[in-house]
């Protein structure tokens, strides 16, 4: 009766047979099978899963012109995921890797739109302002006729008028917690800064009203003159001729 013991080894060899398929590796694909199962993914919108797949490709380190197509379209992936954080490094890293890439132009371009789309309110972090405008200023220097100028002159315009907007804001707070000296200086400092756009109306308003409160009347007053000569249609110059019309005397004591 040896039915028993062939039994035993029958079972014994099967499992040891489903344990070897399991811990079997997954047949490696290639880079180009990793590219397109990427591609497909991010047109699903399946970013993260596109995000996977290309580092695969990087990985695979077989294909140096697909690897540098896939590490952009890494960047991609996290911009159309709003993750514009990881974006931004990640086109950062692409520019330093490829400099003469033939798609560096596009890389700066979504870098510059990446920090433009972290900017946040006035009353916030400015970093990302600052790093959008020096990127704009960055393509448009080099690339004046290139088919995204437009846009990104429209863009930084804008982000100057949010620079100015904080310049304002600033030398406000310094005005309102009286500290006018500190105002006074930060508001002039702006107007060198940022001359001829449209929110200087209220740069000089503030300035205006930072130098008469100092006691400084004469440059109080060339201030509110300058606001209604540069910026006639200004609704800053209602009350700032109010202020003229009434006269310097005791305005110092008045508050902001």
């Amino acid at each position: 009766m040896q039915l028993r013991p062939l039994r035993h080894l029958a079972l014994c060899s099967a499992l040891c047979l489903i344990s070897a398929c399991a811990s079997a590796p997954a047949p490696v694909k290639s880079a180009d099978t990793y590219f397109k199962e990427g591609e497909a993914a991010f047109a699903k919108r399946n970013y993260n899963e596109a995000i996977e797949s290309w580092k695969k490709v990087k990985e695979s380190d077989t294909a140096p012109a697909l690897t540098s197509q896939a590490e952009l379209k890494i960047a991609d992936a996290h911009f159309e995921n709003k993750a514009y954080i990881e974006a931004a490094a990640a086109y950062e890293d692409f520019r330093k890797l490829h400099p003469t890439h033939p798609q560096a132009p596009y890389a700066l371009y979504r870098l510059a739109l990446s920090h433009y789309q972290q900017i946040a309110g006035t009353d916030t972090d400015q970093t990302p302002v600052k790093n959008a405008v020096a990127t704009l200023e960055a393509f448009l220097g080099q690339f004046p006729r290139s088919e995204y100028a437009p846009e990104l002159s429209k863009k930084l315009a804008d982000c100057r008028d949010k620079q100015l907007a904080y310049e304002n804001y600033v030398g406000n707070f310094y005005l309102r917690t009286e500290k006018y000296q500190s105002a006074i200086k930060r508001l002039n400092e702006a107007l060198v800064r940022f001359p001829g756009l449209t929110r200087l109306d209220d740069t000089l308003f503030y300035l205006g009203k930072a130098y008469l409160k100092a006691g400084e009347l004469q440059q109080g007053k060339v201030a509110l003159q300058r606001l209604a000569a540069e910026y006639p249609a200004s609704p800053r110059n209602k009350e700032a001729s109010l202020l003229l019309q009434k006269g310097f005397a005791g305005y110092s004591s008045q508050g902001a």
